[in-house]
């Protein structure tokens, strides 16, 4: 029984279930989709929320660029490349006999800094609002200071009364990890079975105490959250129900909005913009999602990525009851070599707030993610761990049979050969090179 119902019932009520137990690679479509306008007029978040974010984001750039050198050449902003992958392009089209339609580019949050990955955005952005929060209520920071007075010793030993705190399969534990230790907070990541051991060798050689569980991600949340309730001085990082986390993640969409400017690219109705995101728990790809719809409205259409092993958000958003149901409740694992996607149970905060402005999700094979990581080094030179790979199929689906009824609902056919498709690369650069290497040859290997 789950939740007073039988299998039986359940797959009943809603068939898509006994695809997502076959392990079915599938495109969902969004039926609660509605119209920006409407949308964006019942959100309990608005573009004024996301505005603030990233102001704050650019107060901390002074910190930023002191405490990260690496960051210095975009003067403490932390922004990816958006680049045009034309050579992956022609090899997918060509492998699935479908014409070339539209531009393909991929945004590199692999390269983001001090963390590579989309984590950096959402994890970074709320380690650093809770320093400022500290050093206003505590130290006197007044917002015309410039930041990079934080790295300063004085305000390494406030932070050091304090202590933060985060579940995590391992990028979200890197972002914050790496920021809150180098701030001067007492820091613990509770990693999840699934997290490589490279990322908990990396997060210990930076100070961060690592707690390692033989469970999912759900039960490193679950005791981190409950550990930190415990302590009045420690700040809990919750991916299932951060409003913070999520407005970081949005300021994405305007620096995007400029990227796509630069290259005199047109977002409107007759030139749609397509965004196809790796999705886990939901965070990251619900706020750069929401950051992206309410910048481009009805004219860009966003779909979330997930393992066949690991749909929960699909579970959640398709029968309504988002987090109050798992993949493991219907006898799917759970396990996939995506260790950042593998999440058996979705986050209601994000799937309440992107259900309406969501076009659909789909889920993809370990085996895919692994060939097309081997196709896309092979053809572009560009690295990915496997996660990063889930949103790659994404035109392509939008050019099969399955997407026909989509397309035809948003009046999208005739403006096909005028899309962009952005598929969104959530990370890798930080991935040690032997264990690249391994993830390459494996992919080759199934070729």
């Amino acid at each position: 029984m789950v939740l007073d119902k039988t299998i039986e019932q359940w797959l009943a009520e809603y068939p898509v279930i006994r695809r997502l137990q076959a392990l079915e690679e599938l495109l969902w479509l969004n039926p609660n989709k509605t119209a920006c306008a409407q949308a964006t007029g019942n959100s309990p978040i608005g573009m004024e929320d996301i505005q603030d974010a990233a102001e704050r984001l650019k107060r901390f750039a002074g910190y930023l660029c002191a405490a990260f050198p690496e960051t210095k050449e975009t003067g403490g902003i932390l922004e990816s490349p958006l680049v045009e992958i034309s050579g992956m392009q022609k090899r997918l089209s060509e492998e699935n006999n479908l014409p070339v339609q539209g531009k393909w580019l991929l945004k590199c949050d692999s390269r983001l800094p001090i963390s590579g990955s989309i984590k950096a955005r959402g994890g970074i952005y709320e380690v650093l609002k809770c320093a400022e929060e500290i050093a206003m209520r505590e130290g006197g920071l007044q917002w015309s200071d410039d930041y990079g007075v934080l790295s300063g010793e004085r305000f390494r030993k406030l932070f050091s009364r304090y202590s933060m705190a985060v579940g995590s399969t391992g990028n979200l534990g890197l972002s914050i990890g790496i920021t809150a230790a180098k701030l001067g907070f007492h820091t613990r990541v509770h990693m999840s079975a699934d997290a490589r051991q490279w990322k908990k060798e990396m997060l210990r050689s930076k100070g961060v105490t690592v707690i390692e569980y033989r469970q999912d991600y759900s039960k490193a949340v679950e005791e981190g959250r409950r550990q930190a309730a415990e302590d009045p001085f420690c700040h809990f990082v919750d991916d299932e129900n951060s409003r913070t986390l999520f407005l970081g993640y949005a300021v994405a969409a305007l620096r995007l909005k400029t990227q796509l400017e630069d290259k005199k690219i047109a977002v409107d109705r007759e030139h749609p913009l397509f965004v196809y995101l790796p999705c886990g728990v939901g965070g990251g790809p619900g706020g750069v999602a929401f950051g992206i719809k309410l910048m481009f409205g009805d004219a860009v259409h966003c779909f979330f990525a997930e393992p066949t092993h690991s749909p929960c958000m699909l579970l959640g958003m398709s029968t309504g009851y988002h987090n109050r149901i798992c993949v493991q409740d219907f006898g799917i694992d759970n396990r996939t070599i995506a260790d950042g996607l593998a999440v058996g149970r979705s986050s209601s905060f994000v799937g309440g707030i992107i259900e309406p402005f969501l076009s659909g999700i789909y889920t993809i094979t370990d085996e895919r993610m692994c060939r097309m990581l081997a196709q896309l080094a092979d053809a572009e030179g560009i690295y990915l761990e496997p996660s990063a790979l889930a949103g790659m199929p994404g035109p392509v689906l939008m050019a099969s049979p399955g997407a026909e009824e989509y397309l035809q609902r948003e009046k999208l056919i005739p403006c096909m050969q005028n899309a962009t498709h952005i598929i969104w690369a959530t990370g890798g650069s930080m991935v040690p090179a032997g264990e690249m290497e391994r993830y390459y040859q494996a992919g080759k290997a199934l070729l």
